[in-house]
């Protein structure tokens, strides 16, 4: 009944009251186990102090590995359902230890151990999409959910369980076909590919790398490197994607990478934003100073945005003008059939004029079709005042609020049913 109670914010009362019945319960009772220890466990109160202090230390202890190690060992070795079971089955077998150690007898802790034993046989999935069939691989990492479906034609990478299409490869070896990679495949035109003995793209968010193996194809002899922070996708992009050997991929944060390194590039691809998962740290001027200090003379960066907000005011907008306070020259083209829109900057006021001399030097008919196609469609940005710095880029807040617009969108008409028809109304809008 949220959806008829509320009419903002659905995803904070989502979350809250999610966590309300899945953590409150245990939480509650985890609560109750430093001091019930203390009752067992002060004897004396001369040593009271003593006991309660080392008590205090192992359970800040206990927090530490709480955290630290279901983040970087056991969920992105075993997933997150098991390091459920495996932290559930450390604090009976305490518990089973204390009992046993006292030789005191507990009908409590037996039933613990069969309600366990049923958990780990019933109690997890090794699938979280179980609706869906064929999946290539499932599988988590530390940064994302991971899955890896095919069909004849093509292999996607989605990093998320309801939707979304991450990277996609073409088995024969085109382009994407339509896909925001086709369209990003303008900005080495952009920066004079077809004229340059020398040329040299980087790429901040490598993915499975679709960009990258379009370009090493169809832009023969550029340096190609990439930056993603997830290993495990890149070890997919081996497995199921092709990606070619010969390109190198750091495991880093594409910011922390530009910081270690002194060299330039003719072409940077960031391709890091979806939704609500967009980094802070590469979302302000400050980083796309940095990039632009990365970025020959004629260079240019070319931005991937995939957003489903649209409305004034929205994680695109604060993006789209915040760039356009670092480079003179900042163009847009939105991607047919999708969310995604893809931005090219640079500070060479001749970019579309050289994008348009190198396009006629395309001798692949797919390729030059393609940029013919999107040439007439380029929109130049002017930028507005919704900045993003490194003291103040509320990004969390932003994706929050397209999230939200997308759920008010969609839990409308289930209210107007009920509006209309009442409680029949929205049960036969349910399918009830």
């Amino acid at each position: 009944m949220l959806i008829l109670s509320v009419n903002s914010n659905y995803l904070i009362w989502a979350a809250f009251a999610a966590c309300m019945v899945v953590f409150v319960f245990p939480l509650f009772l985890l609560g109750t186990v430093t001091p019930s220890l203390v009752k067992y466990t002060v004897d004396d109160l001369e040593d009271s102090g003593k006991t309660v202090g080392m008590l205090n230390a192992s359970n800040t202890i206990g927090s530490i590995i709480g955290t630290f190690l279901p983040t970087f060992v056991t969920i992105p070795s075993v997933g997150t359902s098991i390091t459920f079971l495996i932290f559930a089955g450390i604090l009976l077998l305490l518990s089973i230890i204390y009992f046993a150690s006292s030789k005191k007898k507990s009908i409590k802790a037996v039933v613990g151990v069969i309600f366990f034993i049923v958990a780990c046989f019933f109690g997890r999935s090794d699938s979280f999409a179980f609706w869906e069939q064929d999946l290539t691989y499932e599988g988590e990492s530390i940064y994302n959910y991971l899955q890896v479906k095919e069909n004849s034609r093509e292999v996607y990478l989605s990093t998320n369980v309801l939707f979304g299409v991450q990277s996609v490869y073409m088995k024969d070896g085109s382009l994407s076909g339509g896909m925001y990679y086709d369209y990003a495949m303008a900005a080495p035109l952009m920066a004079g590919v077809k004229e340059k003995e020398s040329f040299d793209i980087l790429i901040l968010g490598m993915g499975t790398g679709t960009f990258a193996t379009q370009c090493d194809k169809y832009y023969e002899g550029v340096g190609i490197e990439g930056v993603e922070i997830d290993e495990d996708i890149t070890k997919l992009a081996r497995e199921y994607f092709h990606l070619s050997e010969d390109i190198p991929v750091t495991t880093y944060d594409g910011r922390a990478y530009l910081n270690a390194i002194d060299k330039k590039y003719d072409v940077i691809m960031v391709d890091a934003y979806q939704d609500i998962t967009i980094p802070f740290q590469m979302s302000s001027i400050e980083f796309f100073t940095l990039v632009k200090n990365h970025l020959a003379d004629d260079g240019v960066m070319v931005v991937n945005m995939n957003m489903r907000g649209q409305k004034e005011g929205s994680i695109t907008d604060y993006l789209s003008d915040t760039i356009g306070q670092v480079f003179s020259e900042v163009y847009t083209i939105d991607v047919t059939g999708s969310t995604n829109r893809e931005l090219f900057a640079s500070n060479n006021p001749d970019m579309l004029d050289v994008f348009e001399t190198n396009k006629e030097l395309i001798e692949e008919d797919d390729l030059y079709n393609v940029m013919d196609r999107i040439s007439p469609r380029f929109s130049e940005y002017s930028a507005g005042n919704l900045l993003m710095t490194d003291d103040s880029a509320p990004v969390e807040l932003l994706g929050m609020k397209v999230i939200d617009d997308i759920i008010s969108d969609e839990v409308s008409y289930y209210k107007a049913m009920y509006d209309a028809e009442g409680i029949e109304g929205l049960k036969n809008a349910l399918g009830f």
